[in-house]
């Protein structure tokens, strides 16, 4: 049985939600079993049993939170070479754009020469002030319906061997 390894930090609680979601419509697929981990109990053994990942991150300061950056900087040298080819993508919890943290995951995952199966999923949340930023997120029904299927579409993928 294939796995999809589903990587997630999240401080206000949007991000687990995409992530929740886009595990939830992955588990939706028989043939492919789900493994959700937060960044900081994420390790190299994970990536390299798995046979596809999701990466959510949120946008701290116009980047991936610093629990993603160590996830990656702890895991990445023990996986080069050995994920080449499998199917990710990516899920970001902005506040204001989410277009350089996706573009660093985007970087990391070419180096791993893993395959985009999606351009990345960007969720504005429009939190601009400190009280805003801080606020637990709800995330809309409609975006945590489109991680659903992209999660689904993965493992779905994952299980016909497309990617």
């Amino acid at each position: 049985m294939k796995t999809l390894l589903v990587v997630y930090h999240s401080m206000t609680g949007g991000t687990l939600q995409m992530a929740l979601a886009a595990a939830a419509g992955a588990a939706s697929e028989p043939a492919v079993s789900v493994s959700l981990r937060r960044a900081a109990d994420a390790h190299s053994p994970d990536l390299l049993n798995a046979g596809g990942f999701i990466f959510a991150s949120p946008e701290n300061l116009a980047a991936i939170s610093g629990q993603m950056k160590d996830f990656f900087d702890r895991t990445y040298y023990a996986a080069l070479d050995h994920l080449n080819g499998r199917p990710y993508a990516t899920l970001i919890c902005a506040g204001s754009d989410g277009g350089n943290a996706a573009r660093q995951i985007e970087r990391i995952a070419t180096g791993w020469r893993l395959k985009p199966i999606a351009d990345p999923m960007i969720v504005c949340t429009h939190a601009q002030t400190p009280e805003e930023i801080l606020r637990p997120k709800n995330i809309p029904a409609q975006a945590l319906q489109a991680c659903q299927e992209l999660g689904a579409a993965l493992a779905a993928g994952m299980a016909l061997g497309i990617f």
